[in-house]
């Protein structure tokens, strides 16, 4: 009822209608409807909701009722609203759920000294602190500038006496996928088991993503095994991440058979028929691709930039640029604008079909546009470039490969040995040798294997004429 509210319509007007069916307000419909509402970040709407049930108490109100209160207020009005409604509570409710709820308010609206001071009055009051006020802290650290802080973090979650949750280590696993360090990640992944923490589907996603993207199928293949064994009720994310992995794994009838499970859900989002589309173009099932993309248009509806780009990237890797700039131009009839993504995708199909001069302008149109840091950390974006890299790499374009190389370096993704080996190859091809292929890849981060001391062996050979 509170969902179908038309714009300027009260809350109450909904709890009188459930009244006038002679349904009672009760505490458990209560917090289904906040959990449902804070899902939709319908905040306002949820702050009405308790707001009501303070002034109109249909029950007495409990430490959650006011907690939820003080979640919305800070969400909608910000701390200082927070901690005047805080000192308004009454004092057997200003206990450690309402001081957690404070600290995590402060916490997601990017502030860290005040709610260290809060924490600090906790303990002097002798309040349990809870493990989701750490993990907001170490999200909060989790940028490369910061990240130095997590250890400190760690040693203090431990000295208050704080159990260790399988969250707080998946916060920690994503953080090192997300820096391409697969040695962190598994060494945070062994941290776990020895504190004797399971590990839950998320975990494994987790795993199995990184060794995916890091070209690390059988270990990825293990951790799909245990996502699918640990799988709990319809999660639809979890589903979303499977389509993508079965995808890298080339598994086809495991693709179908996600994706059929997804299908029987109650809600098919748009999002999961963009990841299903990406899957089949990578296992490189063009028409059920496009067969997703006709049922998509006509059960969702083209609304998003996203959208035109899953299948723009399908086309644009088998080089079929005609049918991706026939997309491009249904996005702009759409009223959609094009981002950096959708040119990143078109330059890749502009040079598979060996279209050098248009590559070079589509990459420069997708430059002149404002990308942020997050995009261009992003595994779509990361590996798109790497294949335009691969494809100069094998016409010996070593200025254009070392251009678009730094964006990799950046991104921390040349720690891959791959990444740094499709360098060399261009070095190669181009009958260059350069002395410092080697220590340059290892100060990156980068492992030499074989094929790159096979590559270097080649290029040794130019070494007088370069």
């Amino acid at each position: 009822m509170i969902e179908s509210l038309q714009r300027g319509n009260l809350v109450g007007s909904a709890v009188q209608n459930w009244m006038g069916e002679g349904l009672p307000v009760q505490r458990g419909d209560i917090y289904h409807a906040i959990n449902r509402l804070r899902k939709l970040r319908f905040n306002k709407r949820a702050l009405e909701l308790m707001e009501w049930v303070i002034r109109e108490r249909p029950y007495r109100p409990t430490e959650l009722d006011y907690s939820y209160m003080l979640e919305f207020t800070i969400k909608l009005h910000g701390v200082s609203q927070g901690e005047r409604l805080f000192s308004h509570v009454p004092a057997e409710f200003q206990n450690e759920l309402l001081y957690n709820n404070l600290v995590i308010g402060c916490l997601d609206k990017g502030m860290i000294t005040r709610p260290y001071a809060y924490m600090r009055k906790m303990r002097e009051l002798g309040s349990s602190i809870s493990h989701l006020v750490f993990n907001r802290l170490i999200i909060l650290h989790s940028s490369p500038r910061r990240k130095k802080m997590i250890p400190k973090i760690l040693t203090q979650m431990k000295a208050d006496k704080v159990t260790a949750h399988v969250s707080t280590f998946n916060i920690l696993m994503k953080i090192e996928a997300n820096e391409h360090n697969i040695e962190g990640l598994v060494k945070v992944f062994n941290d776990m088991k020895q504190a004797k923490v399971e590990p839950d589907e998320v975990s494994f996603c987790i795993l199995a993503t990184a060794h995916a993207i890091a070209r690390l199928h059988t270990v990825a293949e293990a951790h799909v095994e245990n996502v699918e064994k640990s799988l709990t009720g319809n999660n639809w994310s979890t589903y979303d991440v499977l389509m993508i992995l079965y995808g890298y794994l080339q598994k086809d009838k495991d693709l179908e058979r996600t994706w059929a499970i997804v299908q029987g859900l109650l809600h098919v989002r748009a999002k999961s028929y963009i990841l299903a589309i990406e899957a089949f173009g990578r296992i490189g099932q063009l028409s059920r691709a496009e067969e997703l993309w006709l049922e998509m248009k006509s059960t969702k509806g083209l609304k998003s930039t996203e959208q035109f780009n899953c299948i723009i990237s399908v086309y644009s890797k088998v080089g079929l640029i005609k049918k991706a700039s026939g997309v491009f131009r249904e996005l702009l009839e759409n009223g959609c604008k094009p981002n950096a993504m959708t040119y990143q995708h078109l330059a890749l199909g502009c040079l598979k079909a060996g279209l050098v001069e248009e590559t070079l302008k589509t990459l420069e149109m997708g430059r002149e546009l404002a990308t942020s840091d997050r995009v261009k950390r992003s595994t779509p974006w990361l590996e798109t470039t790497l294949s335009i890299i691969e494809l100069f790499s094998e016409k010996g374009d070593v200025d254009n490969v070392e251009k678009l190389f730094e964006e990799l370096v950046k991104a921390k993704y040349t720690k891959y040995t791959f990444v740094y080996n499709t360098l060399i190859k261009a070095y190669v091809k181009a009958k260059i040798y350069d002395p410092n292929f080697l220590r340059r890849m290892i100060l990156g981060g980068a492992r030499p294997d074989a094929e790159t001391y096979s590559l270097i062996k080649l290029a040794e050979q130019f070494q007088t004429s370069s």
